[in-house]
């Protein structure tokens, strides 16, 4: 029997659903949940808002607060348009440099995401690929790396995150400094400060499903630990990874900007949200109160409503909600 034979023979044995996918997420349970809550629509435009603006940034932006040519320091810390000195071009105002807030928001919300997204992927491909092994493999090997992961667990995540990143800068040579190598080190940082939670659920998973019948079926027929592992196992147990990762992506955003407004993360060139409340809470007492303001709620609005997504998806996909 070939590879596809076999791949087709775990398949019906699993009782994988055929039929075209996307029909079937729309005829599902998944969709019917998102659409009869208000709370997970409402987040999922938010969100949707939010990120559009920032992948749309050179576009729907009103200025260009990285062009030298266009800033002048007489529009700096100007209020916003709506005050008696603020002007309507500058609706959320100007920094110290004269850069409109409300397009540094939407630039800053690129690299807020970027490292957020990115750093959840480190983190999910690394403890994804731990836990499947641990669990389906067992003895010493899953006692290595849980033990591994215990010893992690009782620091926190932004620890880890300040000891990788404060130790990637040491060890790199000062001529190889520059900003995305700077935002590279960040994205491993917390990528590698966050992989536990997905290698401890992952495992459990995989205890449970390598003693169901389509995997020994699966075994009998042949197929290799590796394919198992990849093409049979894994798909069944990313359902709580998802969960994971949707909620991830707003910690891994407020972890870089905890570390950007403690001057560890983005470097001031490539300014993130937190970088901006950094700069704006030295300007906080002397009245210029929508340098924080602003960049701070959108952070909230941004994380607030992935974390309403990730209570919602995480509700939708466990079976005893149904």
């Amino acid at each position: 029997m070939n590879a596809d034979g076999i791949d087709s023979a775990v398949a019906a044995v699993s009782g994988a659903p055929p039929g075209n996918a996307l029909r079937r997420f729309f005829d599902g349970d998944v969709w019917y949940s998102f659409r009869t809550s208000p709370v997970a629509i409402g987040a999922a435009i938010v969100a949707t808002v939010m990120i559009a603006g920032a992948l749309f940034a050179p576009w729907v932006a009103p200025h260009q607060p990285f062009d030298l040519a266009s800033l002048s320091l007489n529009d700096s810390l100007l209020p916003p348009a709506w005050d008696s000195e603020g002007l309507r071009k500058f609706v959320l105002g100007t920094d110290d440099q004269g850069r409109d807030v409300l397009s540094t928001i939407l630039y800053g919300s690129r690299i807020s995401l970027l490292v957020g997204v990115a750093s959840v992927l480190v983190a999910m491909l690394l403890g994804v690929g731990l836990g499947l092994l641990s669990g389906y493999v067992g003895g010493r090997l899953d006692a290595f790396i849980m033990r591994v992961a215990d010893v992690q667990l009782s620091f926190p995540a932004i620890l880890i995150a300040l000891l990788i990143d404060g130790s990637a800068r040491a060890i790199l040579p000062a001529g190889m400094h520059s900003d995305w190598l700077a935002i590279g080190v960040l994205i491993g940082s917390i990528g590698l400060a966050n992989w536990v939670q997905y290698a401890r659920t992952v495992r459990g998973s995989t205890l449970v499903e390598k003693n169901r019948e389509y995997v020994q079926a699966a075994r009998v027929i042949g197929v290799r630990p590796w394919r198992i592992m990849t093409r049979h196992v894994l798909p069944n147990v990313l359902g709580p990874v998802l969960v994971i990762a949707t909620i991830n992506v707003a910690q891994a955003i407020i972890t870089e900007a905890t570390l950007s407004f403690l001057g560890v993360g983005v470097p001031p060139t490539s300014p993130s949200l937190g970088t901006m409340i950094n700069s704006g809470n030295n300007f906080l007492y002397s009245g210029e109160w929508w340098l924080v303001v602003f960049p701070g709620l959108a952070l909230v609005l941004l994380c607030m409503s992935v974390n309403l997504l990730g209570d919602w998806l995480r509700d939708a996909l466990n079976p005893k909600l149904r």
